[in-house]
């Protein structure tokens, strides 16, 4: 490869980086644009493996505003993050998945407590407009509910 290969790749990395971090933090705040600018317009979401939706993007930030309602607050973590660009012999091609683990704790207004974990994978394509998620899957591993009223 050579250097200006290597800063694409770099550039790109930051960038899918980003845009995972974007994502938690839109699914936090229950920003239904925030959240559907991240994918592309035929994006779909899977979300069944960890109790949610399954279908077009626009379905998972519908139900957003539903989570939020229930669990006013919200933090998303997404850790050890593994992160593959699609090679085409050498350079970079316009696709790229990650693999991460998820942290999740919601808190209802009664003081009802859940915290969740998983793993997601997301697949993303590089479009005029910079990388954009092409699908989102999420599988539950585990949840500890504890504390308050309204959680179960």
């Amino acid at each position: 490869m050579t250097q200006r290969v290597d800063l694409a790749t770099v550039m790109d990395r930051l960038a899918i980086d980003e845009l995972v971090t974007r994502y938690a933090v839109a699914v936090d705040d229950a920003d239904r644009d925030g959240y559907l600018a991240l994918f592309t317009p035929q994006g779909r979401v899977d979300h069944r493996g960890s109790g949610g939706v399954e279908g077009p993007a626009a379905e998972a930030a519908d139900r957003l505003a539903q989570t939020a309602r229930a669990f006013p607050v919200q933090q998303h973590l997404i850790l050890n993050r593994l992160l593959r660009l699609q090679d085409l012999g050498g350079y970079p091609g316009d696709g790229a998945e990650v693999r991460a683990d998820y942290l999740t704790t919601l808190r209802a207004d009664s003081g009802g407590e859940r915290v969740l974990g998983g793993r997601c994978a997301f697949a993303l394509l590089r479009t005029d407009d910079g990388w954009r998620l092409t699908g989102v899957s999420t599988r539950e591993k585990w949840r500890r509910d504890g504390g308050g009223e309204g959680v179960g």
